[in-house]
């Protein structure tokens, strides 16, 4: 099972505080505003935004909010020149950290992420250094809860998915970045509401992380993900759950 994975699910687990909520909303609406800049104001007709615009929903952003970052990113309304960026690095223990997200500010992003990773034990890698160990792929989260999971697995593979597993109490449902967006419409058809949709950094192979290294590896994720301008952080560690949530608690 994936690290990332896991720790997705035991971070979405706990409770949002003001501030954490106050960060999710900053992070999804800079999303919003670059996908409609990207590709349009309608998300029938782009899927980017439609995945943003769901994020939005299950951090429960009201409407408004989300109308006025489409239109920032269509230019209806002004706003500040957002820019992709993607930075890469190591971890304790070597463990490979591949880090995304929107920034009006490089210089001030840069800086803060090197100041994360060399207070927890890592450091910033050069382009490449890192991307080579992970794949993208389209990634489908469906709660296991609620479906079947021969009748789920049998809707993912007729939706075109490459691969299925569970993880928890949800369904992973994972397939090419061209054709995800398509395969969730098509499971959705079919009365499968998805929890989350991505579009993930997948590693290829994953490290075994225990004690100190583990956890100083796991605060230092949660350092990233806590800067407004980092939208997703992934890495090719593997923990036991039970060290995951004693270091989120």
């Amino acid at each position: 099972m994936a690290g990332h994975s896991k720790w997705k699910q035991i971070k979405h687990k706990k409770a949002l505080t003001d501030q954490r909520r106050a960060s999710a909303w900053t992070k999804v609406i800079r999303e919003i505003t670059v996908a409609a800049r990207a590709g349009g104001g309608d998300p029938a007709a782009n899927p980017r935004l439609r995945t943003a615009m769901e994020a939005a929903r299950a951090v429960n952003m009201p409407n408004d909010n989300i109308e006025r970052a489409i239109k920032k990113g269509t230019g209806e309304l002004a706003g500040s020149q957002l820019e992709e960026f993607a930075y890469e690095g190591y971890g304790p223990g070597g463990a490979a950290i591949y880090i995304e997200g929107t920034t009006d500010n490089p210089n001030r992003t840069v800086a803060a992420i090197r100041h994360a990773l060399n207070r927890n034990g890592g450091n910033l890698g050069s382009a490449n250094s890192v991307a080579w160990m992970f794949d993208r792929k389209g990634q489908i989260y469906l709660d296991a809860t609620r479906h079947d999971e021969e009748s789920t697995l049998e809707a993912a593979l007729d939706a075109g998915a490459e691969d299925f597993e569970r993880e928890g109490d949800q369904y992973l449902v994972s397939a090419s970045p061209t054709e995800f967006h398509a395969v969730a419409d098509r499971l959705m058809a079919q009365g499968l509401d998805a929890v989350e949709v991505e579009l993930a950094m997948v590693p290829k192979s994953t490290v075994r992380m225990e004690g100190q290294e583990a956890e100083q590896l796991l605060r230092l994720i949660e350092a990233l993900e806590d800067l407004d301008d980092v939208s997703r952080v992934f890495s090719n560690f593997d923990i036991d759950a039970e060290t995951m949530a004693e270091v989120s608690s």
